[in-house]
């Protein structure tokens, strides 16, 4: 009944959603984004394959990174903030499916979403992340630089992400005490350090050996974290079993939903199994971190 009144009221506050969320994307580095060399040609296309019965927007060569800022409605806005990182591989962003939907998630909440735009497609001379992690980091310098501006406690400033996104959200979580590129302005002063972590179907988090991927420095101060999984994904399961054990070994909190089916790429739309539940279970948690109260 719970999740059935979500949907429903996600439905009735779209409309709501569309008129918080910002007009124009806000550019993350005006002067051009770190060793970027090349004009990339932003596309969009609702080709391929549908998820839930409905197509998913993929965005492609992105050189200019950006945020769209989805304000909570004034009503029911908690003071905290999400940033928001769709999958796709590092080579696409599934922008609908794993972005936009989720931000109207997160308004219904009470929750100011923070949809990131991080750049791919991979580029050759660079780690597949290391990119996109200057791009969230920079939008976690904006969001907690301008967090009186937009209403927020610069203290509740998670991040999330889905399959690479969920990657590069654990990677924002891990590599927190130094910033990959030159500060340009004040509002890069900042901790950069996320205050919690929700990891959805998760990519790339594991390595041989049960160990997690290099890049990731887990220590007892990683944000707590939580992951959703199922036990079908059968290529990315041991991304979530690898990252959970290292948290927990480290003694960071760490939060964990396994299900049985559900396979991959998913977000919000209903696919028959149990797993679409997980916004309940993110709530719940959420209350329990007293993010949301």
């Amino acid at each position: 009944m719970k999740r059935c009144f979500t949907l429903i009221s996600l439905l009735v506050t779209t409309i709501l959603v569309n008129i918080h969320a910002q007009e124009t994307p806000v550019l993350l580095f005006p002067n051009g984004a770190p060793g970027e060399t090349f004009d990339y040609v932003e596309k969009a296309d609702m080709g391929g394959s549908t998820t839930g019965g409905a197509p998913v927007l993929r965005v492609s060569n992105v050189g200019e990174p950006t945020i769209t800022i989805y304000q909570a409605p004034q009503e029911i806005a908690s003071g905290a903030a999400m940033i928001v990182c769709p999958g796709g591989g590092y080579h696409i962003l599934a922008y609908d499916l794993e972005g936009e939907e989720i931000c109207e998630w997160l308004n219904n909440i009470g929750i100011t979403a923070i949809l990131l735009k991080y750049r791919v497609p991979r580029r050759e001379s660079l780690e597949k992340h290391e990119a996109p992690l200057q791009d969230i980091q920079r939008a976690m310098s904006y969001v907690r630089g301008k967090a009186d501006e937009l209403n927020i406690d610069p203290g509740r400033i998670g991040v999330m992400g889905f399959s690479a996104g969920a990657h590069l959200a654990a990677t924002a979580s891990t590599n927190y005490q130094k910033r990959t590129y030159e500060p340009i302005d004040d509002l890069d002063k900042v901790n950069l350090r996320p205050d919690f972590c929700l990891l959805v179907y998760p990519a790339y988090l594991d390595s041989e050996n049960f160990k997690v991927a290099p890049e990731l420095k887990v220590t007892s101060k990683t944000p707590p974290t939580m992951i959703i999984q199922t036990a079908d994904d059968t290529s990315y399961i041991n991304s979530s079993l690898f990252y959970y054990y290292a948290l927990k070994e480290a003694g960071a909190p760490v939060w964990m939903h396994l299900y049985n089916k559900g396979g991959h790429g998913y977000g919000l739309r209903s696919t028959g199994h149990t797993v679409n539940e997980w916004p309940d279970r993110v709530e719940d948690w959420l209350y329990e971190l007293r993010i949301l109260e």
